[in-house]
C-alpha cells in the first residue's frame, strides 16, 4: 500500500510539472507569432521584392537600408524563394505571398539557371544580364533544389517537381561519388574540373567534402522526396543520413567537423579542428526531420543527438544569459565567442526537437533562456530583422543582408518552432 501511495504521489509531481513546462514553451508562440510577422517578414516583404530585374533585392546594412545594386547569389535567392514558397504553403501572405514565391522561382529558372550545362551560377549581377562567378558548387546547388522543391509543394505544379528532379538528375549524374558516397562538391561551369585558379566558394580546396554542404544537401532532399517520393530519392537521403549521423561526428568527443577528404578521411588540422555549435545542432533537427520524411522513427539516433547537443551545452553555451556561442577548438569551450543569428535560428529548434524527442526538461530551459536573448538582443525592433552579430558586450552589429544573410534561418526557426509548440501536449 505505501509503494503504491508513493507511486500516486510521485505522479502527481512529475506529471503536473511536464505540464507546466510544455505551458511554459506554448506560451511563448505569441512572441514567435510577433517576432515572425512584425519584425523578419515586415523586413522583407514586399521590400525585397525586385520588381524591376526579379529576384530579391539582399543587399542591405545595418540600418536595414538597401545599399543599391548588390549581386544575386544563388544561396540566398533560393533562400527567399524557399521562405516564400514556405509562408505560402502555411497560407500566409495571401496572393501577395504567391506572387513573391513565383517570381522568385522564375529568377531562379529564368536567369540563374546556366541553360548551356545546367545547374545554378553561383552569382549574377542586380539585373541578372552578367552572370558575376559561374562555376559550380554543391552547397549553392543545394539551396537550388531546396528552394525548388519546397515551390513544388506549396504549388503542387507538375512542372516544379520536374524541374526539381532535372537538377536531382543533374547532381547524380554529375557530382555523386559512387564508390566512398556522398558527392563532389566543387566543378568548373561545365561540370569538368575548376580551373587551377579558381578556389571553392566556401573556402578550403577542390578536393574537399563538406559537413555544410551535405547538411544542405539532406535538407534539399528531404523536401525533395516530400514533393516526389521517388526510391531513388529515397535511397540517396538515406545515404545523406548515414553520412550526417555516423561520418561527420568525432565520436570520442561528440561534436562534428566540417572537411573531410573523398573517402570521408577527415581533415584535423588547423583550423578544421573546430566545432560548430550551430551546425551540430542544425544537423540534430534536420537528421529528425529527414527521418520523418522517410517514415522512419528517430529514436535510434537519440543518444547521438543527447551527445551532441551536450557537447554545444557544455562548450559553446552562455548560461548567464542565453544563447550559443560561434564555435571552438574540439574539446575546449568556445573561443569565437560572438553570437550569430543563424546559430540562435537553429539553437531555437534542435532545442524544442529535443524536447518533443525526450521530455526533458533541460532542453526546455535551454529553449526558453536562448528564446529570451534572442528576442531581446539579438533582433533588432528597432531597423527590423535580426543582428548578424551580438558581440561579447551586447551589442548588435554586421549588415542585415548580403549575399549569405537572407530571411531564411530566422524565418525557417520561427516556423518551425511554432509547429512544435501547437503539437506539444
Amino acid at each position: 500500500m505505501r509503494g503504491l501511495i508513493a507511486g500516486f504521489l510521485l505522479l502527481t509531481l512529475v506529471v503536473p510539472a511536464a505540464a507546466q513546462t510544455a505551458a511554459d514553451l506554448r506560451a511563448t508562440a505569441p512572441a514567435l507569432e510577433k517576432n515572425l510577422s512584425e519584425n523578419i517578414l515586415a523586413f522583407w516583404y514586399p521590400g525585397a521584392i525586385d520588381r524591376e530585374h526579379g529576384g530579391f533585392l539582399i543587399d542591405h546594412d545595418a540600418q536595414g537600408r538597401f545599399k543599391g545594386e548588390g549581386p544575386k547569389a544563388i544561396v540566398t535567392q533560393a533562400r527567399m524563394v524557399w521562405l516564400s514558397a514556405r509562408l505560402m504553403r502555411e497560407g500566409r501572405g495571401g496572393e501577395a505571398m504567391a506572387q513573391a514565391a513565383r517570381q522568385g522561382y522564375r529568377f531562379l529558372l529564368d536567369t540563374m539557371w546556366d541553360r548551356d550545362f545546367g545547374g545554378f551560377y553561383w552569382e549574377v549581377d542586380r539585373t541578372g544580364t552578367r552572370v558575376v562567378h559561374a562555376n559550380k558548387h554543391l552547397y549553392g546547388q543545394a539551396f537550388g533544389l531546396y528552394a525548388i522543391a519546397e515551390y513544388a509543394r506549396a504549388t503542387h505544379d507538375p512542372a516544379a517537381v520536374a524541374d526539381a528532379r532535372r537538377l536531382f538528375d543533374l547532381l547524380e549524374a554529375r557530382a555523386h561519388d559512387p564508390v566512398n558516397g556522398g558527392y563532389r562538391e566543387f566543378f568548373g561551369r561545365d561540370w569538368g574540373p575548376a580551373p587551377p585558379e579558381a578556389r571553392p566558394y566556401l573556402g578550403g580546396t577542390p578536393d574537399l567534402k563538406l559537413m555544410n554542404t551535405h547538411l544542405h544537401l539532406m535538407e534539399a532532399l528531404t523536401a525533395l522526396y516530400r514533393a516526389d517520393p521517388s526510391p531513388h530519392v529515397a535511397m540517396r537521403l538515406s545515404e545523406l543520413i548515414t553520412i550526417q549521423s555516423n561520418a561527420v561526428v568525432r565520436k570520442a568527443i561528440g561534436a562534428c567537423t566540417d572537411q573531410y577528404a573523398a573517402d570521408w578521411t577527415p581533415k584535423l588540422d588547423g583550423a578544421a579542428a573546430r566545432a560548430s555549435y550551430g551546425h551540430d545542432l542544425e544537423n540534430i533537427w534536420l537528421l529528425a526531420d529527414a527521418l520523418d520524411a522517410l517514415g522512419q522513427s528517430a529514436s535510434p539516433l537519440r543518444d547521438l543527438f543527447t551527445r551532441l547537443f551536450a557537447y554545444s551545452l557544455a562548450n559553446g553555451y552562455d548560461e548567464a544569459n542565453g544563447g550559443f556561442y560561434d564555435s571552438g577548438p574540439l574539446g575546449q569551450p568556445a573561443d569565437r565567442r560572438d553570437k550569430v543569428w543563424w546559430v540562435q535560428a537553429e539553437a531555437l529548434v534542435s532545442a524544442l526537437t529535443m524536447y518533443r524527442l525526450t521530455g526533458d526538461p533541460q532542453y526546455a530551459r535551454v529553449y526558453l533562456k536562448t528564446w529570451a536573448f534572442t528576442d531581446s538582443k539579438q533582433t533588432d525592433w528597432t531597423t527590423g530583422e535580426w543582428h548578424p552579430t551580438v558581440t561579447a558586450d551586447g551589442r548588435g552589429t554586421g549588415e542585415k543582408a548580403n549575399r549569405w544573410k537572407a530571411g531564411y534561418h530566422n524565418g525557417r526557426a520561427m516556423i518551425e518552432a511554432l509547429g512544435i509548440l501547437r503539437a506539444l501536449r
